[in-house]
């Protein structure tokens, strides 16, 4: 078995709570919370496949 990345981890639990809070946003009918958390969602994302490519470089993966 391979060792765990907790870095992507915490990436893919922190995105999952992104997605949660886009439910949350519209289930409460508020657009701003809802555009926060589509906003968070890409950082998290993002920084996720910034990590992802980066340490597939270092020859990390």
């Amino acid at each position: 078995m391979k060792n765990i990345k907790w870095v992507f981890v915490i990436y893919s639990i922190a995105a999952v709570a992104a997605m949660c809070g886009i439910g949350i946003a519209v289930g409460m009918r508020s657009i701003p919370v809802a555009i926060v958390a589509m906003l968070a969602l890409v950082f998290v994302m993002g920084n996720g496949f910034k990590t992802k490519k980066k340490m597939r470089e270092q020859g990390v993966l």
